[in-house]
């Protein structure tokens, strides 16, 4: 592709009717390492990389305070690199989890500790109010009506302005609504995985709540799927450009948030914000997306 990359293609959401933001955004997670375990990368290209984003017309950042790698934090990188923050630039953080100096992932947030990752983001970040906060679902948790208690009462001090939820099924989405207003979801989805996602992206859409995919390139790397090459063939474009295009077009409620600590990549995945499908690729990633879905069902 040799469109100028810039986010304002990919047209615009209103989360609780309040923050307009692009639906091309940016993710935090890989700006102070690679992976969980490393390597680190640079802070200052990482830096740079938020300043780019800026510039390209992101408007809606994701991250965490857990997104650290030994002595670099994601949210100290974006204060560092846009603090005083543009007018409409909306931060989006999540909490749940947690993680020893050392990494280790702790047991899930109770009341207390989930209060204690709020204030943490808000110093780290250097807000008064948290634009968006999501209650990051754990693998044990099968009720979430406790912890998002805790983040609605935070929510009415003025602390957070609204609630999201994360990885979670359509019964916790229901326990939360009946707590609080939910304006965006964040579940693992890509044309590849899909599992976790169809649902409660149609529903999210009908309800006028964002989804937010997590792992939009799949999280273990680009694959290399014929049917992905050949899309991205016709049009001149890179298998990630056209994932990212690929869930862009899928549904109006999604909001991309793909994630990279290299400009180049960064350029790269703007510009997706402007590759537009037609019928036919969306035919066959669609049955690319089918089929994956069988295999991981045992059908």
């Amino acid at each position: 592709m040799t469109t100028s990359p810039h986010v304002t293609a990919s047209g615009s959401l209103l989360l609780g009717g309040d923050l307009p933001v692009s639906r091309m955004g940016f993710g935090a997670m890989k700006l102070p390492m690679r992976d969980w375990q490393g390597p680190a990368c640079d802070p200052e290209q990482s830096r740079a990389v938020l300043r780019r984003a800026v510039e390209l017309g992101i408007d809606h950042i994701d991250t965490a305070w857990f997104y650290f790698f030994r002595d670099v934090f994601a949210n100290t990188l974006i204060r560092e690199a846009l603090y005083p923050y543009p007018e409409n630039l909306v931060i989006a953080t999540k909490v749940g989890p947690g993680r020893e100096p050392d990494g280790t992932w702790m047991n899930p947030a109770g009341p207390a500790e989930l209060r204690e990752a709020v204030h943490r983001n808000l110093r780290e970040l250097g807000v008064d109010r948290l634009d968006l906060v999501y209650l990051r679902r754990m693998p044990t948790q099968s009720s979430i009506s406790a912890p998002f208690e805790a983040l609605a009462a935070m929510r009415e001090e003025g602390l957070i302005r609204h609630l999201g939820v994360s990885n979670v099924n359509a019964a916790q989405l229901a326990e939360a609504e009946a707590i609080a207003p939910v304006v965006a979801v964040q579940n693992k989805f890509s044309v590849l995985d899909t599992e976790h996602g169809d649902g409660m992206l149609a529903d999210c859409e009908a309800r006028g709540i964002g989804f937010v995919p997590f792992f939009p390139l799949g999280g273990t790397g680009v694959p290399d799927h014929p049917a992905l090459r050949r899309v991205a063939e016709r049009h001149g474009a890179t298998r990630a450009q056209v994932m990212l295009a690929w869930l862009l077009a899928v549904s109006p409620a999604v909001l991309a948030i793909p994630g990279t600590s290299s400009p180049a990549h960064l350029d790269e995945n703007v510009a997706a914000a402007s590759l537009r499908l037609a019928p036919e690729d969306l035919a066959e990633l669609g049955a690319l997306a089918q089929g994956l879905a069988a295999v991981s069902q045992g059908q």
